[in-house]
């Protein structure tokens, strides 16, 4: 058996700002898949699993290699950001608002990476 990619899914009540977000401002490549369902290429990807003592949950974070620089692209862009950059000890991490009003965690790592 091979695993060859992830399909991540964003739910909003405002899917097509969000779409135009994801290929507008952050310039990911899509596909339609029909019906104006755009599917996003997205950049290469990790995953970690965590121990919890409450219920399960999945995140979405996206990453970089320099926050100030990603940010300052970003809120050149009109993009609003959630707050200043925190130290989570395994990297700086802020978030940037999408169109709907929900946010997408986006932190540079300082942790080893299996990414090439």
């Amino acid at each position: 058996m091979a695993v060859t990619a992830v399909h991540a899914l964003i739910y909003s009540q405002q899917a097509e700002a969000v779409r135009e977000f994801l290929r507008d401002v952050l310039g990911w490549s899509h596909v339609d898949a029909g019906h104006g369902w755009l599917i996003f290429a997205m950049p290469p990807a990790e995953v970690a699993v965590h121990p919890t003592d409450g219920p399960t949950t999945h995140e979405l974070y996206l990453m970089c290699d320099d926050l100030e620089a990603t940010t300052a692209e970003l809120t050149a862009k009109g993009v609003e950001l959630t707050g200043p950059a925190r130290d989570a000890g395994f990297g700086r991490v802020t978030g940037i608002k999408l169109p709907d009003g929900s946010t997408l965690s986006l932190y540079e790592p300082r942790h080893a990476s299996p990414l090439t």
